[in-house]
Order: C-alpha cells, then structure tokens, then sequence
C-alpha cells in the first residue's frame, strides 16, 4: 500500500501533469505527499557556484505546487528543495532518504536526436529507482 509519495516538480506544464496524478493518487490512498524541487547547481569549478532559482522563487515554485495539490484534493502535504547537480540522482536519493513508496513524476516529449542527446530525468528516476515510479503524461 502506498504511504509516501514524492513528486518532483519544476513549474512546467509537464510537472504539472505529474502533481496532479500525485495529488489524485494522494487523496485516494491517504498517503502523505512530498513535494520537491531539485535546485540545479552549475559552476563551481573556476567561479561561483549558482543554483537555477534564488531561495526565493524556489519557495514560491513550491507555494503554487502545494496549492495546486490541495485543489486537486490532496490533505496530506509536505514540501522541500533539494540542491543537487544532477536533477535524476537527487530525485531518487531524495526518495530513499524519505522512505518512499511512489515516485510520480511529469515527462518532456523529448523526441528522436532530443532525447538521445539530452536524455530524460524521468527515464533515469524510472530506470534506477528503488521504489515503483509513475511517469505521468
């Protein structure tokens, strides 16, 4: 039975889809939902080390998300960012660390020489994950 769901989001129309699946899954099963933000860090090598949101609009992301979650009938909620460098690898840490059960997560429509060179963030969390993992679209 699932007990604890994590969701990452990034404010796409695609991450969307996938907390909205979270919160409908949520509300039917009464698991607690987790809701996270991977915080992508760049530089550092020979410069400053930067994350893709200020503290702020990383908060605000997360603000929208819960608020979107409770609409969709979700009670249960918590919240979190995560720095990482690598979005798929925080996921997937930051899901053992909480003990999750479920991993529900929007997708691209990343297609042909796309996806070959940029790769998935969802296929990765679905491919190594130690929990089950919905990729919703």
């Amino acid at each position: 039975m699932t007990k604890k769901i994590l969701c990452p989001v990034d404010g796409s129309d695609h991450s969307d889809v996938g907390l909205a699946r979270a919160a409908e899954l949520a509300k039917l099963t009464g698991a607690h939902l987790t809701i996270c933000a991977v915080n992508l860090a760049v530089g550092g090598a020979r410069g400053p080390t930067i994350n893709q949101w200020t503290d702020e609009e990383a908060e605000a992301l997360l603000v929208k998300a819960e608020e979107k979650a409770r609409a969709a009938g979700a009670t249960d909620i918590g919240s979190a960012v995560v720095i990482s460098r690598a979005a798929g690898q925080a996921i997937i840490a930051y899901a053992e660390e909480l003990g999750a059960d479920q991993i529900v997560m929007g997708t691209g429509d990343k297609r042909g020489v796309k996806r070959l060179v940029l790769g998935s963030v969802a296929a990765e969390v679905a491919g190594q994950a130690g929990c089950t993992v919905t990729v919703a679209r």
